[in-house]
């Protein structure tokens, strides 16, 4: 091919104005050909593209918008405000996915306003009297020293009169499910947080109305036979908490049932314990701190 196009170029000057026609002639092919063998690859590339269905475009029903817009409340710490647009939706929707999610927001909403210094309707301003004590606070609201000294941030137990608190005024209750194996927290009769518990081997779990008797902070257990195992114990299966049952109304009498952490979480949300209500140590020492004696536990089937 060189030698060819050495020989057109060696041609006389008349010779090479007969063969600029075929130079241009042979240049358009080679270009045409060129242009082909480039562009087919992407014609085949739209080709593939048109014939594939258009994306589906996500919509977001109104009440997920909602749910969205209550985070975006809690995000920038209007609590409250998105505690009760919380309510509203819960209240509203028949969708169980987003009412579960709606539980687990509200539950960590309530969670943060009762602990922390921040209003809510159940809490009261309460102004320190003479001779008034945390014991004698709680009495009074039937609520814990534990939790007046945690929402109002108190690094002392002692009060002056003067001193204004914020109390909580509400009342708790408990159901718990043993088929569900949850534990559902109300205030005045209100959704308040909802737990995974484990039950009771076999449905060895009484059911009934019961009310918390007894509490006890790093609870020793005592095992069939009698012996004590103190707290710390690998043995000890009691966790961190321990809030005993006492049987109320027409239940039959009960001794030796509770509610208690677990040093096996892997249990929780199964039938695993020998009777007894079982959670993770963190969730029992939540509940311990907010629940006071008397507090009415239902347990049903």
């Amino acid at each position: 091919m060189a030698d060819d196009f050495k020989n057109i170029l060696n041609q006389r000057p008349t010779d090479q104005k007969r063969l600029t026609p075929l130079l241009l002639f042979v240049l358009l092919i080679v270009t045409v050909v060129a242009i082909v063998v480039l562009i087919t690859p992407w014609l085949e590339c739209r080709k593939h593209l048109a014939a594939q269905p258009a994306p589906k475009q996500t919509v977001q029903n109104p009440q997920q918008q909602d749910l969205q817009a209550i985070c975006a409340l809690a995000s920038n710490k209007a609590l409250e405000e998105a505690r009760q647009q919380g309510y509203a939706l819960l209240a509203q929707t028949t969708d169980p996915a987003l009412a579960t999610s709606l539980e687990t927001l509200l539950g960590q909403l309530n969670i943060e306003l009762i602990m922390s210094p921040a209003a809510m309707p159940e809490k009261e301003e309460y102004v320190v009297k003479a001779g008034d004590s945390l014991e004698r606070i709680a009495r009074k609201f039937k609520t814990t020293v534990d939790l007046i000294k945690k929402s109002n941030a108190l690094q002392r137990t002692v009060l002056h009169p003067g001193d204004r608190l914020l109390v909580f005024k509400g009342t708790f209750t408990l159901d718990i499910s043993k088929s569900r194996n949850d534990l559902v927290v109300k205030a005045d009769d209100r959704f308040f947080k909802r737990y995974r518990v484990g039950t009771g081997k076999f449905g060895r779990t009484p059911t009934g109305s019961f009310v918390i008797a007894d509490k006890i902070e790093q609870p020793p257990w005592w095992r069939p036979d009698g012996r004590m195992i103190p707290f710390g114990d690998k043995e000890n299966v009691l966790g961190t908490r321990w809030m005993s049952l006492q049987a109320t109304s027409a239940t039959n009498a009960v001794r030796g049932y509770g509610l208690h952490g677990t040093w096996e979480p892997e249990t929780i949300g199964s039938q695993a314990s020998a009777g007894c209500i079982r959670l993770l140590n963190s969730d029992v020492e939540e509940l311990f701190l907010m629940l006071p004696t008397g507090t009415r536990v239902v347990i049903s089937e």
